[in-house]
C-alpha cells in the first residue's frame, strides 16, 4: 500500500527520470489543472488515464506496477466513492473519483522518477529570491524536506500495522488501521521535534 500511494524514488534512465524537476512539476500542475477545469468532460478524463498509462510505461513500471499501485489506493477509492454516492449520481461520482485518482497517480510518478535531493535542490533554488525579502528560506526548505521525508515514513508505519494485523489473524480495516497509525505518526513527530531542538533548530 505504501509504495502504491506515494512510491519512493525508483532509480532509472527513462525519459521521465532524465526530465528536470521543474519541468515535471509544471507538467503535474498542468495535468491537475486540466482535469479540474474539465471535470465533466469524459474525454478529458479518458485522456488523463491514457497519459497515466503512458507515463507508467515510460517510467518502466509497466501495467503490472500500475495495477499494483491502484490496488494500493483501494482505501482511498472507498473513502472517495462512498460519501459521493450518497449525494451524487453514479456517473458524476465515477468522474470525480477518476479525476482525483489520476492526479494521485501522476503525482506518484513524480516522486517515483525524482530523487528527494533533487526535489529539495529545486525548492531551494526556487525560494532563493525570497531570501532578499528577509524570508528565512532555509526554514521553508527544511519544512518541505521534513514533510516529503515523513510521507514514506508514515506509509511504512501503515505497512507495519497491516502486517501485524495479518500476523494476528485479524482483518485489515480502516478502524483497525487508523488509531495505531495516528499514535505512531504523533510519536514520530515528537521524536523529530526533539531531534531538531537538540540541534538548535526551533
Amino acid at each position: 500500500m505504501a509504495a502504491a500511494i506515494m512510491p519512493l524514488h525508483r532509480p532509472g534512465t527513462s525519459l521521465l527520470h532524465r526530465t528536470g524537476v521543474g519541468t515535471k512539476f509544471l507538467l503535474v500542475f498542468l495535468f491537475a489543472l486540466a482535469v479540474s477545469l474539465q471535470r465533466e468532460n469524459v474525454w478529458v478524463v479518458l485522456g488523463a488515464w491514457a497519459l497515466v498509462l503512458l507515463g507508467h510505461l515510460a517510467a518502466g513500471v509497466g501495467v503490472t506496477g500500475l495495477l499494483r499501485r491502484l490496488w494500493g489506493l483501494r482505501w482511498i477509492l472507498i473513502i472517495l466513492t462512498v460519501p459521493q454516492l450518497i449525494f451524487l449520481d453514479p456517473q458524476t461520482t465515477a468522474l470525480n473519483v477518476s479525476r482525483v485518482v489520476a492526479v494521485i497517480m501522476v503525482a506518484g510518478l513524480f516522486t517515483l522518477t525524482t530523487r528527494t535531493t533533487d526535489i529539495m535542490t529545486a525548492f531551494d533554488r526556487a525560494l532563493r529570491p525570497l531570501g532578499r525579502c528577509g524570508v528565512d528560506t532555509s526554514r521553508i526548505s527544511l519544512a518541505l524536506s521534513l514533510t516529503i521525508r515523513s510521507v514514506p515514513v508514515i506509509l511504512a508505519f501503515s505497512s507495519q500495522i497491516q502486517e501485524a494485523l495479518r500476523a494476528r489473524g485479524r482483518r485489515v480495516t480502516p478502524k483497525a488501521l487508523v488509531m495505531p497509525l495516528l499514535v505512531m505518526s504523533l510519536r514520530h513527530a515528537e521524536e523529530t521535534a526533539e531531534a531538531l531542538a537538540a540541534r538548535g533548530v526551533r
